[in-house]
């Protein structure tokens, strides 16, 4: 059978038929259409007012896709096994049964064992495009499908597991072993892989998987295909087939706009703010795949100085003069972005800064330092709830002189918190700016959350070997600075001789802190 036969007799089985007197109907997937009221509309103005907005997240999260009211929690709801075998609709399910089935063997047709790859993804490509113009109800109930009908065959499974137990320790045990692994390798991943065959289905799935995300905690039945499609991803997305692109002015007005949506740390405000970021001093790199060759995966900002940057106010000033680079000693990374939300889980910051690092060393031999002028996003909500907590920590002087400062002897968290309110007033010698910056260097140098440190950012430099360099108070003197942390900001440096020197610490338990650092630490 042709691919075009295959495809109209998939619509006709699809359309929906008359409706019958006391029965239930359902529109096909085929058939949807944008409704001004429905979820999909109004999912789309969403989307239309979010594009022009830069995202705003630390370590980077992109701007947000495809989304509607709150996911609504699926605990009473039937399983898609249940709901095939069934003959009616229940009031919160978006197909009926019988709609349900046909969709499920559209699904499956796309990996008929009998058609070629090509013409699967021909298939695939049928499916996606009814997706496109399907309600997020609709949609998820494709995800459903994905998840619980595309699995391993427990039967198959079983006996592979017991047959290579069995075989362990004599000399068909490597073959046992390559049947164990095939045997857990489910339907779903090759439905993916028949996905990925038509040429917008790489985007298609990221951007599937972004629209799933926000429905994961409420519905765990989904977490089988989330993690199946990260898996894929890692594959994918690895480093090695990822192309480094400098971005300059120069480059398409179409790719510098990316830059302007994707911007996670430091929002571009204007083209002449981005002009600023592109400047002779500056640099910006992206990691590109080739099947979405004009969509950076991830993008680093930096700039070239003669030292560590303390504070971004002056980096961000459009009017400043470019830095001459004849002196340049010092790359500061500034700014790192995810743009793809569909790619949670699979890591490229850390080859990023590394691939960039040598970049900039063939370019400017004098480069001897690498650092970033991070933001702390989660400081300030941490030491709202630890104020108590540093105050015990305090010695009996610092107490003393804190108490004075806030005008309460013995000071109580309420009042500490209510002086720390305007950081940007208070004086070198303030003792509640030194109690701010004790508690910073806490939060940064000693606290874990499951192993790890319990800043995001912190978390991402950390495990790239770097160390906790240097605290700059009013680093981030903007309203978003001194939301996530009383305008304190930090530098993370990567000395090259000791990344994995300072990966092994952080295994073990402990943060790498600079010397000044470990002083507030006491």
């Amino acid at each position: 059978m042709s691919t075009s036969n295959w495809i109209s007799r998939s619509v006709s089985k699809l359309r929906t038929p008359s409706p019958e007197v006391g029965k239930t109907t359902s529109k096909t997937p085929l058939e949807v259409k944008n409704e001004p009221n429905s979820p999909l509309a109004q999912a789309g103005k969403a989307t239309s007012a979010i594009k022009n907005v830069a995202a705003s997240a630390p370590t980077p999260v992109p701007a947000p896709t495809l989304s509607v009211a709150a996911p609504v929690a699926a605990a009473t709801s039937r399983s898609t096994r249940e709901r095939l075998k069934a003959t009616l609709r229940q009031k919160e399910e978006a197909l009926s049964p019988r709609v349900l089935r046909r969709t499920l063997e559209e699904l499956r047709a796309i990996v008929d064992p009998q058609v070629s790859e090509v013409e699967g993804g021909v298939r695939a490509k049928g499916v996606a495009g009814w997706y496109a113009s399907a309600t997020v109800e609709r949609r998820r109930d494709m995800w459903l499908l994905m998840s619980e009908q595309f699995v391993a065959d427990q039967a198959n499974l079983k006996l592979a597991q017991a047959q290579f137990a069995a075989a362990v320790g004599t000399p068909d045990e490597a073959v046992a072993e390559v049947h164990y692994r095939r045997a857990t390798v489910s339907p779903r991943r090759r439905l993916l892989q028949r996905f990925s065959v038509f040429p917008e289905g790489i985007r298609f799935l990221v951007d599937m998987r972004a629209d799933m995300l926000p429905y994961l905690k409420t519905d765990k039945r989904l977490q089988a295909l989330d993690v199946e499609m990260e898996y894929m991803f890692s594959t994918w997305f690895d480093v090695g087939f990822l192309n480094l692109r400098r971005i300059s002015w120069d480059s398409p007005a179409s790719l510098i706009e990316k830059l302007i949506k994707y911007e996670a740390v430091h929002d571009i405000k204007s083209w002449a703010d981005v002009k600023n970021r592109l400047d002779s001093d500056r640099r910006c790199y992206g990691f590109f795949h080739p099947r979405l060759p004009d969509e950076p995966l991830i993008f680093v900002e930096v700039a070239m100085l003669d030292g560590i940057a303390r504070s971004i106010t002056p980096l961000l000033d459009e009017s400043a003069d470019a830095e001459d680079l004849s002196k340049a000693t010092t790359a500061i990374f500034y700014s790192i972005s995810n743009t793809q939300t569909g790619l949670r889980g699979v890591s490229f910051g850390d080859s990023l800064i590394k691939t960039v690092v040598e970049t900039l060393k063939v370019e400017f031999p004098r480069l001897k330092t690498f650092a970033t002028l991070s933001p702390i996003p989660g400081f300030r909500a941490w030491l709202t709830k630890n104020t108590t907590a540093m105050l015990a920590r305090s010695s009996e002087k610092e107490l003393a002189e804190l108490g004075r400062a806030v005008g309460f002897e013995p000071p109580r968290a309420e009042h500490v918190q209510s002086a720390m309110e305007k950081p940007l007033a208070l004086p070198d010698t303030s003792p509640v700016r030194r109690f701010m910056q004790r508690a910073a260097a806490q939060y940064l140098g000693r606290e874990m959350v499951g192993g790890k440190p319990a800043d995001p950012v912190a978390r991402f430099h950390l495990g790239n070997g770097a160390r906790v360099e240097q605290l700059n108070w009013a680093g981030d003197p903007s309203s978003k600075g001194l939301k996530q942390s009383y305008g304190l900001m930090v530098n993370y440096l990567y000395d090259l001789k000791r990344l994995d020197k300072h990966r092994a610490m952080l295994f073990q338990g402990k943060i790498p802190v600079s010397g000044a650092v470990d002083d507030l630490l006491g």
